[in-house]
C-alpha cells in the first residue's frame, strides 16, 4: 500500500518506530462484541457476589453458569475491568481501647437536624459503560443530595 507522501507504510512505520500491525490497528479500532459485553456483565456479578474470587474461581463459576471460556481470557478481562481479587487479611487491631481519654459515642443515627451543614453523607457509584468505567460521586447534607463530580476512570 502506498501513501501520498512517496513513502510506503512499511518505511513510515520504521521511521516512526512502531509496527505495521499497530498502524493498521489504529486505522480500524475494534469494538467489543456484544457477547463479550454479556460475559463482562456476568463476570462483574460474580466479582460483586464473591470479592475474594480470582480468575480461576471466576472461570469455574462461569463454566457452571454455562459459559465456555478460557481462564486466560477471564484473567485479561478482569484486569481490563479492574475486577481484582480482594485479599483476605488477618485482622489486626489498630485501635487502642485501653487509653485513658474520654470515649464519645456515635450518635449520627439519632440526630435531629434543624439546619444546614450539620451532617454530611457521601456515596460513590461505579458505572460500567461499553468501553470504559465512569464513577458518580454524590455528596449531601441534611437529607439533600447533589452530584459533585463525574469523571472517567
Amino acid at each position: 500500500m502506498k501513501t501520498g507522501t512517496g513513502l510506503s507504510v512499511i518505511r513510515m512505520c520504521e521511521v516512526a518506530g512502531f509496527s505495521r500491525a499497530g498502524y493498521y490497528r489504529f486505522l480500524d479500532p475494534a469494538k467489543p462484541a456484544a457477547a463479550d459485553m454479556d460475559l463482562r456483565d456476568e463476570m462483574q456479578k460474580i466479582a460483586l457476589g464473591w470479592p475474594s474470587y480470582g480468575s480461576r474461581r471466576v472461570t469455574q463459576e462461569l463454566k457452571a453458569r454455562g459459559w465456555e471460556v478460557n481462564r486466560k481470557r477471564v484473567q485479561r478481562l478482569m484486569r481490563e475491568d479492574n475486577l481484582l481479587c480482594v485479599v483476605k487479611r488477618k485482622f489486626v487491631a489498630t485501635t487502642d481501647s485501653a487509653h485513658g481519654m474520654k470515649v464519645y459515642p456515635h450518635r449520627a443515627a439519632s440526630m435531629i437536624l434543624a439546619g444546614v451543614d450539620q451532617l454530611w453523607v457521601a456515596d460513590i457509584t461505579y458505572i460500567r459503560l461499553e468501553e470504559e468505567f465512569v464513577y458518580r460521586v454524590s455528596i449531601g447534607f441534611s437529607g439533600f443530595a447533589w452530584i459533585c463530580s463525574t469523571a472517567q476512570w
